[in-house]
């Protein structure tokens, strides 16, 4: 009898505390927030660029994305100048640039980004015309260093090339980024395009 009380005495305590290890040794690699980029457009409306010089549509997010949005989207561009920048609201900004026949634009973005060293750079979406990635801000000027104590400085990016009529054209987010709601409704934007057809 006492030696059954002893051996209780020492298992459960045993038991209690391996239990304890274990749970603390489930610390696993970063994880990387998602972005959905499905084809469920109801919180969007179709928008016509082609008096903007940009023969496409686009759908945009409207004023039940809860975003801030304004009803109608406006567009800031000089005649014959190849930059756009597409306003949603006081949130949603889409920057657009006209690139010719340069086809490379997305693996220049991953270069200069791979050569920064101001930022660890983590990829949610990677395809061959568009990147949406996680940017935060990194201590000591290397990316291998910790992230800064504290406030965690990060952003989300979104950059893409689509061709339209035999031109690339470069969409991306602004530079300093935006929150990860906007970047994934600037995503699904960018998919939608389509382009029209010149008669």
């Amino acid at each position: 009898m006492l030696r059954s009380l002893f051996s209780a005495k020492f298992i459960i305590p045993s038991l209690f505390f391996l239990g304890l290890m274990v749970a603390g040794c489930k610390s696993g690699p970063e994880e990387i927030d998602e972005i959905v980029i499905d084809d469920d457009y109801y919180e969007f409306q179709s928008f016509s660029l082609d008096s903007y010089e940009i023969p496409a549509t686009i759908l945009l997010p409207d004023e039940t994305a809860n975003i801030g949005a304004s009803t109608k989207p406006e567009v800031d561009h000089y005649e014959t100048d190849i930059k756009w920048s597409i306003n949603v609201g006081p949130n949603f900004q889409m920057l657009i640039e006209d690139y010719g026949d340069i086809t490379d634009l997305i693996e220049s973005k991953k270069k200069e980004l791979a050569e920064q060293k101001f930022f660890k750079v983590n990829y949610i979406v990677d395809d061959k015309d568009m990147i949406v990635y996680e940017r935060t801000l990194v201590v000591g000027g290397s990316k291998k260093a910790s992230p800064t104590v504290g406030i965690e400085h990060k952003s989300y990016h979104v950059y893409a090339q689509r061709a339209i009529n035999g031109f690339t054209y470069e969409f991306k987010s602004r530079e300093e980024g935006h929150e990860k709601l906007i970047i994934e409704l600037m995503a699904k934007s960018i998919r939608s395009i389509k382009p029209v057809e010149k008669k």
